[in-house]
Formats: C-alpha cells, sequence, structure tokens
C-alpha cells in the first residue's frame, strides 16, 4: 500500500480537482473593469493624449501586448495556483492615496500612473504572489501605455543643441550661438520641442524593455540592453540633428528642411535601433525551463466564492478614493478679483512680451516707470481642471512659436528663503529679464514640485486650490544683466508687500 502526503483543506479553498482558471479569470475581468469604470476620466485623458500627440500614440499598442505577453504564459494559470494575497491590498491603497494626492495637486501625470498601477496591483491581489510573479513583466508593461516624458523635453533640447553646437565646430564650422538658435554661414537652425528626441526617448525604451524580456533571461542583461535603450537614442539624436544641419548647410538650404528633416530623423532613427537590436541579438539566450510548480495540493487553490468576495473587497477599497476626491473637490464659486495700488506711476508697456500660459480666473498687467520701466503680470488661478491650471508644463514664458526665446534660465535667493527664477528672453525690441514664482495659498515658492505639493495640501485641508503667478519684466541694455537684476530687486524691495496684500485679498473673494 503506497502512502500519499496531504495538506488539509483551507476555508475557502477547495480541492486539486477544480483546477479550471476561467472564474479566476472572469473575476479578474470584473475587477479590471470595474476599475476603468470607477476612475474613467482619468483613463479618458490618458487615451484623450494618445490622440492628441504622436509621441504617445504607441499607447494603443501596450495595452495588446501585454495580454499577449500573458496569454504566452498561460500555462502559469494550471500550473500555479491562484491564492489571492491579501496584503498586496495595501499597495492598492498606496496606489490609490497618491491618485489622490495627483487630484488634490492636479497633477496628471500622477493620477494617470497610479491609476494604471491599480491594475496589476489588482491582479496581484486576485491571483497571488507566486502567479503576478510569474507574470511580472506582463502585468506591469501596461505601465508604458501612460503617457509620460514631457518633463524630459527641455533637457533634451538643451542637450541637442549642445551636441549639434560641438559637433559642427568640431568639424571646423563656424558657429555664434543664443540659447537653442545657432547660426553657421548658410543659414539660421533652432532646437525645438519636436527636434528633442522624447518621441525617439520613449519609443526606444519601450521597444528595448520588450526586447529584453523576449531575448534575455537574466537580470543584469536585461538591464544593460535597457540601460542602452536609454543612452543611445539621446546620443543618435545628437547625431541626427547634425547630420540634417549638414545636410541643409551643404545642399544650399535645399534639403533637410522643413518636415524632410524630420523624415530623415525618423529614418535615421530607424536604422540606429535595428542596428542595436541586431547586436543585441548575439547575447541572445535560450528560454530557461519552465520552473516546477510541483503538483497542485489540496486547500491551495481558492474557490471561486472567496475569490469573488476578495474581488469586491478589492474594487470597494479602490472606490474609496474617488469618493474622497468628489468631497474634497467642491468648486469655489467666487470669481477672484485682483486690486493692486502702487505708488509707481502705470505707463504704456515696453515690450511685446506676453507669458503663453492657460486662461486664468483673474490677471493683472501693468508697467510702472522707475528709474527703468517694470512691468508686472499676475495670473491668479481657482477651480483648476485639465484646461486651466496654474502649474502645467504647457505653461511657459515663451513657446516655440512665440518671436521671444529664452537664452538663459538661473534662480536666485532673496532676502533668505525667498527664492525667484530668472529667465532672460531675447525677441523683437531687445532682451527682457524676468523674474517669477509662485504664490499657492500663502506659501511663496519658485519650485513647481513644491507648488504642487501645497496644493495638494490646500485641498486635502479643504482651503480650496487658489494659486497665482508673479512675474516681473525689465529691459536689459548690453550682454550684462546686473544692471536690469537691481532694478527688479528694488521694486520687489519696494511692493512685494502690496503684491502679498492684494493676493491675500483675492484669496478671501
Amino acid at each position: 500500500m503506497q502512502l500519499t502526503a496531504t495538506t488539509p483543506v483551507a476555508a475557502g479553498a477547495t480541492t486539486p480537482a477544480h483546477t479550471n482558471p476561467m472564474p479566476l479569470l472572469v473575476l479578474t475581468c470584473a475587477v479590471m473593469a470595474a476599475l476603468i469604470a470607477l476612475y474613467f476620466n482619468t483613463s479618458a485623458t490618458i487615451v484623450a493624449l494618445w490622440n492628441s500627440s504622436e509621441t504617445f500614440a504607441h499607447g494603443y499598442v501596450i495595452a495588446p501586448l501585454s495580454l499577449w505577453l500573458i496569454w504566452r504564459r498561460r500555462a502559469n494559470f494550471q500550473a500555479i495556483p491562484a491564492q489571492p494575497c491579501l496584503p498586496a491590498l495595501a499597495l492598492l491603497a498606496l496606489a490609490g492615496l497618491g491618485w489622490l494626492a495627483g487630484r488634490m495637486g492636479s497633477v496628471q501625470v500622477v493620477m494617470q500612473y497610479a491609476f494604471v498601477a491599480m491594475l496589476p496591483l489588482a491582479a496581484w491581489v486576485m491571483f497571488g504572489t507566486r502567479l503576478a510573479r510569474s507574470l511580472a513583466f506582463p502585468l506591469f508593461f501596461i505601465l508604458f501605455a501612460v503617457p509620460f516624458g514631457e518633463v524630459f523635453i527641455g533637457p533634451l533640447i538643451d542637450f541637442t543643441a549642445d551636441f549639434t553646437v560641438w559637433a559642427l565646430q568640431l568639424t571646423g564650422m563656424p558657429v555664434l550661438r543664443n540659447g537653442t538658435h545657432f547660426e553657421i554661414p548658410s543659414g539660421n537652425w533652432s532646437v525645438v520641442e519636436a527636434c528633442s528626441g522624447v518621441r525617439y526617448l520613449i519609443s526606444s525604451i519601450t521597444l528595448g524593455s520588450l526586447y529584453a524580456y523576449l531575448t534575455y533571461h537574466t537580470v543584469w542583461r536585461r538591464t544593460a540592453f535597457i540601460a542602452l535603450s536609454v543612452i543611445v537614442p539621446i546620443i543618435a539624436n545628437g547625431l541626427r540633428a547634425y547630420m540634417i544641419v549638414m545636410i541643409g548647410h551643404h545642399s544650399g538650404m535645399t534639403l533637410a528642411v522643413g518636415v524632410d528633416h524630420l523624415i530623415y530623423g525618423w529614418l535615421f532613427f530607424g536604422l540606429v535601433m535595428l542596428l542595436m537590436f541586431w547586436i543585441g541579438g548575439y547575447w541572445q539566450q535560450a528560454a530557461p525551463d519552465q520552473e516546477s510548480t510541483g503538483p497542485v495540493l489540496a486547500g491551495a487553490r481558492a474557490s471561486t466564492p472567496y475569490l469573488a468576495g476578495v474581488a469586491t473587497l478589492t474594487v470597494a477599497l479602490a472606490a474609496v478614493w474617488p469618493a474622497w476626491a468628489a468631497f474634497a473637490d467642491r468648486p469655489n464659486p467666487q470669481q477672484p478679483q485682483l486690486a493692486l495700488q502702487l505708488p509707481a506711476p502705470a505707463i504704456a508697456s515696453f515690450t511685446e512680451w506676453k507669458p503663453d500660459y492657460m486662461p486664468s480666473d483673474a490677471a493683472l498687467s501693468q508697467t510702472y516707470q522707475g528709474d527703468a520701466p517694470v512691468m508686472l503680470n499676475i495670473l491668479y488661478y481657482r477651480n483648476q481642471h485639465n484646461g486651466k491650471a496654474l502649474i502645467s508644463s504647457s505653461n511657459r514664458l515663451a513657446h516655440e512659436k512665440n518671436p521671444f526665446h529664452i537664452t538663459t534660465t538661473t534662480a536666485h535667493v532673496l532676502d533668505g528663503a525667498f527664492k525667484v527664477r530668472e529667465a532672460r528672453l531675447s525677441g523683437p525690441g531687445g532682451d527682457v529679464l524676468v523674474w517669477h514664482w509662485l504664490r499657492v495659498g500663502q506659501h511663496a515658492t519658485a519650485n513647481d514640485y513644491a507648488g504642487k505639493a501645497w496644493q495638494a495640501w490646500q485641498k486635502f485641508s479643504g482651503q480650496g486650490d487658489d494659486g497665482a503667478t508673479v512675474m516681473l519684466a525689465t529691459p536689459v541694455q548690453g550682454p550684462d544683466a546686473g544692471q536690469a537684476r537691481a532694478t527688479l530687486r528694488a521694486f520687489l524691495a519696494s511692493h512685494r508687500a502690496a503684491i502679498d496684500t492684494a493676493l491675500d485679498a483675492a484669496q478671501r473673494k
């Protein structure tokens, strides 16, 4: 007679005979559908960005790819027993709290990442740690669907401009540079957002991560190839920009200008990526044997009623955060008013420059005459949303189509802890020096991240989301901005209290 060891059947579990994974899959899909319904507005903003920007159009294929990767390992659902992981609910709650913080601070990318992260975390809750770990990459690959990368546009523009000018000078080309604009004997060039290479970078990281997962099976090889997929497109974009300038130069500015340089850029990028994947194929590893899961023990697979209970608990926990947001996000019906009385006389504006910001609820723009003219701009925001926000990547001192462009940026500390950001802009009528900062509630800051944090706290504490940006501008005479800084410092010392009083009065209304 042969003896076999067994384990006791736990509460809420079934015997080994019930190995059909369909109840688990159906309930998990129901949880996913419920999450999408609860966070429909957030998911809609993701799709809207896919539609509006070619940079993020790849988002449409991420979910199908994730499902395909899971399908490739569908045998795991039979081999590995599903045992829901209730401790993973804590991570789901943390993601929900992150979404709420993003909602309170109107940080769309935080809301989007937190929501999308809930999907694999909910699958972890339902599948259990062992099964979820075997599908970790396919589950979390969905994070690539989030439209992210605009924060890198500025640094990539600067790097591309630096690289192009350096390469031109290295090959003996005389270059006169002004910020991201430069001149060579055959014509003028400018590195703008479309030339930043952020599209190449995002595409490369996404494809590189997928390629590394499918081709390699050790952590260090996957990590090395993903790192390569970050470095290569940045360098390649610099080479692309240099080649386009040289083609334009040697063709008398008839080739590689206008839309041509975008086409040439994608062809060059495609060749670089093909070369990178071809070289990476030399280190391809054979697929390892499937991990031995052992027999499905009695009591190891959760029953359908137990799975249904866990699914209900998961959805209920996810529903807490939208309900909290609906309560805290009540609008202030009052229209803010800005009234500022300064002893300095108001005069006509000395410059055509205006900040490229979203429409505000209240605005003030006046120019005052002292030893030198100073323009004061205040934009005040209340009941903020995607199309009307104080802190947004869409808000800039000068967009690429603006006749003014930024040549230098820096930061200054005034009166101890008070900070302002400085930008020098060049455009029609000469250069302008701009000092600007944020005022969120009662807090002044020159840092966008700190401003978002204060905004979230204001809403959490029921004080609304009122905020303003304050900008001071004065003309710059000559290459040295020292006198312009002295003018702005004197104006701020005399009138900052009046500016704060006006903002305090607007917030009370």
